[in-house]
């Protein structure tokens, strides 16, 4: 009986990284509304409230409710349409 592989998250090199995290700083310090594409999950709309660097996480605030984001799960950030 074979062992069935769940998905693998996409790989990423340190400069693909390093350009997401300044992006997402970017987003939270402006205060600007960005659009996450995110893995195994729906895109999420709003603005980042806080970065949680102990636990990896991104809160984002999404209408009246708080998102938390593991920040590997983000494959890419865009200033949200207004």
């Amino acid at each position: 009986m074979q062992k069935k592989s769940k998905p693998q998250r996409p790989k990423r090199d340190e400069f693909e990284i390093e350009e997401l995290g300044n992006a997402v700083v970017e987003a939270y310090n402006e205060k600007y509304e960005v659009s996450l594409t995110l893995w195994q999950r729906e895109p999420i709309q709003g603005r980042i409230v806080k970065l949680d660097g102990q636990t990896q996480l991104i809160h984002i605030e999404s209408g009246y409710e708080t998102i938390k984001v593991k920040f590997i799960d983000i494959l890419s950030i865009q200033s949200a349409p207004q």
